[in-house]
């Protein structure tokens, strides 16, 4: 945990990024500060329902860009092949594994959560923390800043 002095709070984590942008144009020693986030939460943002039509599309999407990754291996360690071939190949085996891994791994789990969703922490305000020898020396430069 960073120690010294509070210079300043904020409610946004965009702000505390401001004040040490401020700073840091001001030549203060920014390797110094640290934006330290209070009183974390876990947010929980529904994106949508999940169907197997939608685990089964994200699945052989994924599957396919894995298939493109082995086939470009593929191709780069044999010369010989027929690149085309050997990629269109590793692109379907990979979307048809991705999709039937998906279609499982949904079926299974579908009792538990019939949704997709992002989680994110977030933290209800910012302090920027900066040693006690500079506080002040901070402090005063975004005082004059903010005017």
């Amino acid at each position: 945990m960073p120690t010294g002095e509070t210079v300043a709070t904020f409610d946004s984590y965009a702000e505390a990024q401001a004040a040490v942008d401020r700073l840091a144009r001001a030549e203060f020693p920014v390797k110094e500060l640290s934006i330290v986030g209070s009183d974390l939460k876990s947010v929980e943002r529904v994106t949508g329902k999940m169907s197997y039509g939608r685990a089964a599309l994200a699945g052989a999407l994924s599957g396919l860009w894995v298939g493109i990754f082995f086939g470009l291996l593929l191709v780069l360690l044999s010369p010989t092949s027929t690149t085309p071939l050997f990629l269109v190949a590793a692109a379907l085996i990979g979307a048809g594994f991705g999709l039937f891994f998906n279609i499982v791994v949904y079926s299974i789990g579908r009792r538990r959560r019939d949704y997709t969703s992002v989680m994110q922490v977030v933290a209800s305000s910012y302090a920027v923390v900066v040693g006690v020898e500079l506080a002040n020396r901070a402090r005063n430069v975004l005082d004059r800043s903010e005017g």
